[in-house]
């Protein structure tokens, strides 16, 4: 984690922000028409949690997650992946769409690879 280029690290910064921006708007429109907004909370909160342990670990913030915090997040980005793995797929070579896709991919597994390594301290 620590040998992740800084382009690479602000890159998985804003990726996951930007994320957690369309969340949040998602959210919002959701809650405005009486929709059922358990996952979308869900996901807001996980997703959360990833840009928390990126700034942990790259930029020394500390955080107030829980082990049990982490073990849930990273079920849900790890369940976040195939999907976005698919329109990956769908998506034009080369398009705007397909760079921001890679982005995510790339910030949710390096959200995953610093919840693991987290949990793996905490149990030394």
């Amino acid at each position: 984690m620590e040998n992740v280029s800084e382009r690479i690290q602000l890159q998985s910064m804003q990726s996951i922000q930007s994320t957690i921006r369309k969340s949040e708007n998602a959210l919002a429109q959701m809650t405005q028409k009486g929709a059922n907004t358990t996952l979308i909370e869900k996901r807001l909160k996980a997703l959360r949690i990833g840009l928390s342990m990126l700034e942990h670990v790259w930029q020394h913030k500390p955080h107030p997650y829980t082990s049990r915090d982490l073990t849930e997040a990273r079920s849900v980005h790890t369940g976040l992946m195939p999907s976005i793995e698919n329109s990956l797929a769908k998506a034009k070579e080369g398009s705007p769409q397909r760079t921001l896709l890679i982005r995510r991919i790339q910030a949710l597994e390096l959200a995953v690879q610093a919840m693991d390594d987290l949990m793996k301290e905490e149990h030394q």
